[in-house]
């Protein structure tokens, strides 16, 4: 069931931001301090109050307005006004697109590169540590 067949369905837009977003049920879930059954339930739910809204919205990191005006259209027209500025002149529904996401993508990348070396650190710390306990 797309967003294009049921255009005010709140939870299949938030599955799609989601999935936009390249995260997945669990990290919903851990963000909204909840489990996966609970958001697979959320974006079942045709409607959602407010408040739990805004609780998504920031999880997502997106406006409530954001989820609301959510449509696959949008998204297409967001895109294509990439290739040909004529298009909606780069809208997103009725938001403007505030960063490049080419630099979004970078900074992303760049975030889990740290990420990374972080944990690569933290296992040589761990190696060294178990190699000075081998040789007491």
């Amino acid at each position: 069931m797309s967003t294009l067949t049921k255009p005010n369905h709140i939870g299949r837009k938030i599955s799609r931001i989601r999935e936009l977003r390249d995260m997945k049920q669990e990290a919903l879930a851990q963000a909204l301090g909840t489990n996966q059954q609970a958001v697979s339930i959320l974006e079942n739910s045709e409607t959602i109050d407010d408040e739990k809204l805004a609780e998504v919205a920031k999880a997502l990191g997106v406006t409530v307005e954001a989820i609301k005006s959510f449509s696959e259209e949008n998204m297409i027209n967001y895109f294509n006004s990439f290739h040909d500025n004529s298009i909606n002149n780069g809208h997103f529904g009725n938001n403007h697109c505030t960063f490049n996401p080419l630099d979004k993508l970078i900074e992303t990348f760049h975030e889990k590169e740290k990420l990374y070396e972080r944990l690569l650190q933290a296992e040589k710390d761990k190696i060294e540590y178990l190699e000075k306990l081998l040789k007491k």
